[in-house]
């Protein structure tokens, strides 16, 4: 018995022939490869340097291990982060402290009076001694 060969009316179409990606040759640049005085030119390719891993290295050397180095790498940058977002609210808060005290100083001062006389010279008294 023959297997049976069945014929679509739709077959499915033909796979499309990828064309090669074009690859970038360097070609040797137009111009003088030589000074005037015969010295040759040198073109150098300056890359900057990868991070620093010293700490990571260090600590692999001493025993630590990858886990450990991994959590610093990955931790050691946001634990910079966090502390200087945290300083930028302390040092506003710092600013309005320091102006709400000039202001009530001023206007201790501004109100005078025997009260405000003494109530200044306690504030002068707080100030030498903290």
């Amino acid at each position: 018995m023959n297997p049976r060969r069945y014929q679509f009316d739709n077959p499915l179409p033909a796979p499309r022939q990828e064309l090669p990606l074009p690859v970038y040759q360097p070609q040797p640049m137009p111009g003088p490869v030589a000074y005037d005085d015969g010295r040759p030119i040198v073109v150098q390719h300056i890359h900057h340097a990868p991070p620093d891993r010293t700490v990571q290295r260090v600590a692999l050397g001493a025993g630590v291990g990858g886990g450990a180095v991994a959590a610093g790498v990955f931790l050691g940058p946001m634990v910079v982060t966090l502390l200087a977002s945290a300083a930028v609210p302390l040092g506003f808060l710092a600013l309005v402290l320091v102006s709400a005290a000039w202001g009530v100083g001023t206007v201790v001062r501004a109100v005078g009076g025997s009260e405000g006389k003494s109530a200044a010279k306690n504030v002068a008294k707080a100030r030498r001694r903290g």
